[in-house]
């Protein structure tokens, strides 16, 4: 048994997930109706009705894929919720992923809210992949319309050349975490990918934005999902074994947040970094456990190099020491837990099976501490859950076994 001395306040007792389309092909449905097919899902899956629902915990910037806007008085209105007694949203896109979860969990605690759902609904009628080139100038746009990057694999592809400067990381540590990713997915009915990858694949495949080609990139997918959160205590009530939060944090240093702008990033470990390590920290200390202890990690996949640098601020491994840790072996799925491994996204992430801009993430984390995930960690007591980095805030979240 895994001994935190974390929060455990609240619980997540319902999932929810629409089938995940290709680009385009979920054109028939609005944004709300995928998002209302996730969170109906995800309250029959906690034995509760939607009329439960009395808060809503979003992730803003990220919105509904960049474009379109979900808006809680239109889901109070088109799901019938009885009366909502909290609505508030983080900033920072896919980095306030599984912030929002603390968030739900704040509202909880505080007697805001007592059934508070997250939802992330994505529809790429913008494609993600160019965002930033179809902004209007703006003073701040200024600093990167001009040199081509269009788009968030264009940044992360100035830190992802940094890192291989300062550490020696090589493009085969992204191609190990791109195939054991694939891997993951193989089993997977709901996956959008489920064809192996191989290493020639990987480095016969077009270079989109040097050193990131085509599998460093996650897919461009459509689809909704949705999680419900509630007080330990009544959660203990309902369907499903109650998945509690043990540790949330958001946020970040204005030292990193300066990448994705200007490129003022002090040029020490913060440049060719995920932004991740005081989010870390504090994760860690309000968890009252260590890497050490955790035993999956669902890591916000937008881009292989990003894994890489996630799980060195993390601390799974030392800084810069990223490259060997992977091709070590030791993020590939195993069933049971090994001693200096850890199973790294073992529902294929946001690379293989769907990006829902970190919702999947969540999912897979309380299937885990459920123990009924499809590539079940057996043994796994805490689920590291990370959101970004997209932006500031970035976000970590830890989710243990019911005691």
């Amino acid at each position: 048994m895994a001994k935190d001395s974390g929060l455990r306040d609240t619980a997540i007792v319902g999932i929810g997930a629409t089938p995940y389309y290709k680009r385009g092909e979920s054109a028939g449905k609005s944004i709300n109706q995928l998002a209302g097919e996730a969170i109906l899902a995800a309250c029959a899956d906690a034995g509760l009705s939607v009329r439960d629902v009395d808060g809503l915990a979003f992730y803003s910037l990220a919105r509904a894929g960049y474009a379109d806007q979900m808006e809680a008085g239109e889901f109070v209105e088109t799901l019938g919720i009885r009366e909502l007694r909290f609505s508030a949203a983080l900033t920072g896109g896919g980095g306030g992923s599984a912030g929002a979860i603390g968030l739900a969990r704040a509202a909880i605690v505080a007697g805001d809210a007592s059934i508070v759902v997250t939802v992330m609904a994505l529809q790429q009628r913008t494609r993600l992949g160019t965002v930033f080139a179809t902004k209007a100038s703006t003073p701040l746009a200024s600093f990167v319309q001009p040199s081509g990057l269009a788009g968030p694999g264009h940044l992360m592809s100035l830190l992802t050349r940094r890192h291989m400067h300062q550490y020696g990381t090589t493009r085969d540590a992204f191609a190990e975490i791109a195939i054991s990713t694939r891997n993951n997915a193989l089993n997977r009915p709901k996956a959008r990918y489920r064809e192996p990858l191989t290493h020639e694949q990987y480095f016969d495949s077009r270079m989109i934005a040097d050193p990131l080609c085509l599998y460093d990139f996650c897919m461009e997918s459509e689809g909704a999902v949705a999680v419900v959160t509630t007080s330990l205590e009544r959660a203990r009530d309902l369907r499903q074994k109650p998945v509690p939060v043990v540790s949330a944090a958001h946020g970040g240093s204005r030292e990193w947040g300066r990448g994705f702008s200007w490129f003022g990033m002090p040029d020490d470990e913060t440049f060719a970094s995920s932004g991740h390590r005081s989010v870390a920290d504090r994760l860690y200390k309000r968890a009252g456990v260590t890497p050490h202890d955790i035993d999956v990690a669902l890591i916000y996949d937008h881009f292989t190099p990003m894994v890489l640098m996630q799980l060195e601020d993390y601390g799974f491994c030392g800084k810069g020491e990223g490259g060997p840790y992977v091709l070590s072996g030791a993020i590939r799925h195993s069933p049971g837990l090994k001693p200096g491994h850890i199973s790294v996204n073992p529902h294929g992430g946001q690379l293989s099976e769907a990006y829902i801009i970190g919702a999947t993430q969540i999912l897979e984390g309380v299937e885990q501490m459920r123990g009924s995930a499809i590539n079940q960690v057996t043994g796994a007591e805490l689920a590291l859950v990370t959101g970004g980095p997209a932006a500031l805030p970035v976000s970590g979240l830890i989710l243990g076994r019911d005691r």
